[in-house]
């Protein structure tokens, strides 16, 4: 199974891997919680942000799973 991790923007400006995806970013991507979780997806119910890079990651990884 692959595995993807979000990229995130830390505190002090740098870009780093996150421990799961933010409910607003799988929102965007018309995916919920369960379905993400099922498809091997981390989830991070602490992040309230949303970047387009991660939900575009989402996105790919939803089409390339249903594929």
């Amino acid at each position: 199974m692959h595995h993807i991790k979000p990229t995130i923007v830390s505190q002090k400006g740098k870009q780093k891997q996150g421990k799961g995806f933010s409910i607003n970013e799988l929102k965007a991507a018309g995916v919920s919680k369960q379905q993400a979780q099922r498809a091997g997806l981390p989830v991070d119910v602490r992040r309230k942000s949303e970047h387009e890079e991660n939900v575009a990651a989402i996105k790919a990884h939803a089409k390339k799973s249903k594929a």
